[in-house]
């Protein structure tokens, strides 16, 4: 998307956008209940080369063909040479796009896919305009020269974790100029999301991000000289990239997770759904959660905290696992609650949590008990649905003052259903101590993260006794262990990939190789090979890390703001991610989506 595009469609949002909406949802909740089935069996493949105007192979270009109406992209890389081979894909229409920083979009629209070989020879024009340049870059190259304006690393860090919780920092969308009045409703705004910041930073932001953003700074920093991220090399060269289109503008799907029959389960926190696709017939279906007598805004109701101006959450769907039973299990942040659903009867059970606030990130251990952090509240909670046992365990603050609040919160949520608080809260408070990923350890240990408080910690699950252990870096968050029982953490806000081992008590940390700032959310380890995947929510990328080089591919996605929560692995090998950038207009396009990438694959099937 150009600098240009980018202005107009920002001036265009406000007024369309509840017709988009209403429309979007309108179709989307068609398209949920029926089966979109490949229009013919028979198959074409586009191959060809991307070239410059003078006849140079461009390398790393992503060639992307969407199928317009099964609502479905799929990108390949161009290798050394400038050729791509994209997978067997269904005859029909398609539309067309090549992207490569430094250039220009091409786009082509209607282009029809016959039976067998279709070539394409593809010229793309050199970007000359410094400001175009500058504005195709990932937003993980423009947020350092906000950073640069903080007048502290402490106001950096917390910037970087308080401030990228739901969105990018850096995009299109947020590298803006406002006046000083905007920027005290923006940043009211965000603390009513969550974004607790200090006064110190609070005064620093408006002038730090007008003067970064400013044409005669960005520019400099920028474009003198243009450096544009690295091409994909070598194994990333063979991978396909496949989004979904799933949800509407006002969708947001917060994580996902792969069931054992094929298909793909994700969560809509803003519309308070369950979303399935298959991706071998591209069929999309969309389950109501039962909201109960939740009211929007769930427990939170009358704080004037938690909730989107556009949202439509009663409970909020967070975070989803597939029991060993094939269950789902979500966690419903809003409306203090977590769900059962039996994708065979399609049936929900809904279980009230009965002690700590907002149900966060959850896992399933080695004897079929669901463990799920309480991120407000700071606790761990635990259900056995085999006996209904159920548990909740408090974990330690860092201060005096955290444990009085966390302590306090039940009372003031029960006094605002009494009492209207006329102001919400503006974005300063106290920093909570925020329990967020979770995961089990080989020998059965629950072990979890402390975002605000660089701490992880151990809950032995017999005795409940707790060990704390400090982090070298900041903003520990989904974690995961691998099969040989290191534990792996994305630290947030420090942009590294840390490696802990119980056994020595011993962190090892590696920087992400991502130029500029990267914020990664959560990582996934595939413990068939223990092949660790990390989201790079800040860069557009996915990355993978072998433990035994110690090297990292990075591989570029195709949509520009893809901001990533969770991955999951399917039987073959594929990861999944989620878009869940929110709001979700910033994502280009505009609309969530389910991503598949196949590394070092050819592509061969043609799934719907």
């Amino acid at each position: 998307m150009s600098r240009g595009a980018v202005r107009r469609r920002s001036a265009r949002v406000g007024m369309r956008a509840r017709c988009r909406l209403a429309i979007a949802a309108a179709v989307a909740a068609l398209l949920a209940v029926v089966a979109i089935a490949p229009a013919s069996a028979a198959v074409g493949r586009f191959t060809g080369t991307v070239r410059d105007a003078t006849g140079a192979p461009v390398r790393g270009a992503l060639v992307t063909a969407t199928h317009p109406r099964l609502r479905r992209a799929t990108t390949v890389y161009t290798d050394e040479t400038g050729s791509f081979r994209l997978p067997p894909l269904e005859i029909g229409p398609y539309d067309l796009r090549v992207r490569r920083v430094g250039y220009d979009d091409l786009e082509r629209r209607g282009v029809v896919l016959t039976e067998g070989p279709n070539r394409l020879d593809l010229a793309v024009a050199v970007e000359t305009d410094p400001r175009e340049l500058a504005w195709q870059l990932p937003a993980s190259r423009w947020m350092p020269l906000l950073l640069a304006r903080l007048s502290s690393d402490e106001h950096r860090e917390e910037f970087t974790r308080q401030c990228t919780f739901c969105h990018q920092q850096g995009s299109w969308a947020t590298r803006v100029t406002r006046s000083r009045e905007d920027w005290e409703k923006i940043l009211t705004l965000m603390g009513r999301m969550g974004g607790v910041i200090s006064s110190g930073l609070r005064a620093e932001l408006p002038g730090a991000f007008n003067a970064a953003y400013a044409d005669d700074s960005y520019l400099p920093a920028l474009t003198h000289p243009f450096e544009p991220p690295p091409w994909p090399r070598g194994a990333a060269l063979k991978a396909v990239v496949t989004e979904w289109d799933v949800g509407h503008p006002a969708s947001m799907q917060h994580d996902l997770a792969v069931h054992p029959d094929g298909r793909i389960y994700s969560v809509d926190t803003n519309q308070d759904k369950l979303y399935r696709l298959d991706p071998r017939t591209g069929e999309r279906k969309v389950f109501d959660i039962p909201r109960g007598d939740s009211p929007l805004g769930g427990v939170f109701a009358g704080t004037g905290a938690l909730l989107a101006p556009n949202s439509n959450s009663h409970v909020a769907p967070h975070s989803l696992q597939v029991a060993p039973d094939g269950a789902i299990w979500v966690t419903m942040c809003l409306g203090n609650k977590v769900g059962r659903f039996d994708p065979k009867t399609e049936q929900w059970r809904i279980l009230e949590q009965q002690e700590g606030l907002y149900p966060h990130t959850l896992r399933f251990d080695h004897r079929g008990r669901l463990w799920y952090t309480l991120a407000i509240s700071n606790q761990v909670a635990m259900i056995d649905p085999k006996t209904g046992e159920r548990d909740t365990i408090r974990l330690p603050a860092r201060t005096w003052t955290q444990a009085a609040v966390v302590r306090l919160l039940p009372a003031f949520l029960w006094l605002a259903k009494l009492v209207s608080v006329d102001e919400p809260p503006s974005g300063e408070g106290v920093s909570l101590p925020v329990p967020y990923g979770i995961d089990i350890a080989p020998d059965g240990g629950v072990w979890f993260s402390q975002l605000n408080e660089r701490r992880i910690g151990r809950i032995d699950p017999d005795t409940k006794a707790i060990e704390m252990v400090d982090t070298p870096f900041a903003g520990p968050r989904r974690l995961r262990f691998d099969s040989k029982g290191n534990l792996w953490i994305p630290g947030f806000s420090a942009g590294v990939l840390a490696r802990y081992t119980p056994a020595t008590r011993q962190f090892e940390t590696w920087k992400l190789p991502i130029e500029g700032v990267e914020t990664p959310y959560a990582l996934n380890v595939d413990r068939r090979t223990d092949t660790v995947w990390i989201c790079g929510t800040n860069s557009d990328t996915l990355i993978r890390f072998q433990p035994q080089t110690e090297k990292f591919t990075v591989y570029p996605l195709p949509t520009r703001v893809t901001y990533t929560r969770e991955i999951d692995f399917d039987a073959d090998g594929s990861v999944w991610a989620s878009n869940s950038n929110f709001p979700t207009w910033q994502i280009e396009a505009p609309g969530p989506k389910l991503i598949r990438l196949q590394p070092e694959r050819s592509g061969e099937s043609s799934d719907s």
